[in-house]
């Protein structure tokens, strides 16, 4: 299958990043988020990461505009209807994702291929709220996507090798490297990352050391660009907790149950950098 025109839906940061790779690859992109505010926003973070590359003599002035020039943006799901390919980038909740799956099968057409940013839910069940089984992939892209190079490739139950083979020549022509994962809870990177951090906060939590140290040790002892703390905070303590949850319920394994000190973070609102505390202060 020839892919021209690529429908991503969510403007966050993760649909935002992905729009601006698949345009400036030279895919015709269209954005689409539920208020025009939110795909304001999106828009605006892709123009200026491209006025910045310009700015570094990344870009030329024309080669931003003819960017931009490939893109659209809408709140309506009915402008997505001639997509060749959908990667969807929302809130990491399956009865949500599901919903929108539903409506985009019956909305897109038949040989259109849906793809999910997911970073660990299951690919097999979302795809079965659709007649495309065979066509529901994961493309789970990591942030800031515009920078960092892998795209992990989620294999459903009856997703076809056509299929995960188109999506490899896209990963490609989007200028990143891929990695093929049969599905498995949190998949391969997040299913070794995930509990490491977790063990850093039970580091924490016990008294071994303190938070700057652990951090320190796991980027001069381990060659880590970012200690295992700060990063949770960059990624959110919330999201971490949701995402332990969901692996700790998958497999039913002890090992990989949250640590309490998260919890506690979680419940007191500190969230991480995005509230300005979480086991640092920002």
């Amino acid at each position: 299958m020839n892919i021209r025109k690529i429908g991503v839906i969510g403007a966050g940061l993760m649909g935002a990043g992905i729009a601006q790779v698949a345009a400036q690859a030279g895919y015709q992109v269209i954005l689409r988020d539920l208020e025009d505010k939110l795909v304001e926003k999106g828009f605006s973070v892709i123009k200026k990461n491209l006025e910045k590359a310009q700015s570094k003599g990344k870009l030329t002035k024309d080669e931003v505009q003819e960017v931009l020039g490939r893109m659209s943006t809408t709140t309506q799901l009915g402008d997505l209807q001639d997509a060749d390919l959908i990667i969807e980038a929302i809130i990491e909740h399956m009865p949500i994702k599901k919903e929108l799956f539903t409506q985009l099968d019956q909305i897109c057409k038949p040989e259109a291929i849906f793809a999910t940013n997911t970073s660990g839910l299951s690919i097999t069940e979302l795809a079965t709220v659709t007649k495309r089984c065979q066509q529901v992939i994961g493309m789970h892209f990591f942030n800031p996507v515009p920078v960092m190079k892998l795209v992990e490739i989620i294999r459903g139950e009856e997703t076809s090798t056509e299929v995960l083979e188109v999506i490899r020549q896209v990963t490609e022509k989007m200028g990143k490297e891929s990695i093929t994962v049969n599905e498995a809870p949190l998949f391969a990177v997040n299913r070794i990352l995930v509990p490491m951090l977790n063990e850093a906060m039970f580091v924490l939590m016990e008294g071994i050391a303190e938070a700057e140290d652990i951090d320190k040790g796991m980027c001069l002892g381990a060659n880590h660009p970012i200690g295992p703390l700060a990063l949770a905070d960059l990624v959110g303590l919330d999201t971490l907790l949701f995402v332990m949850e969901t692996l700790h319920k998958e497999t039913g394994d002890s090992k990989y149950r949250p640590c309490p000190l998260l919890r506690q973070k979680v419940r007191a609102g500190h969230l991480g950098k995005k509230t300005g505390q979480g086991f640092y202060k920002y």
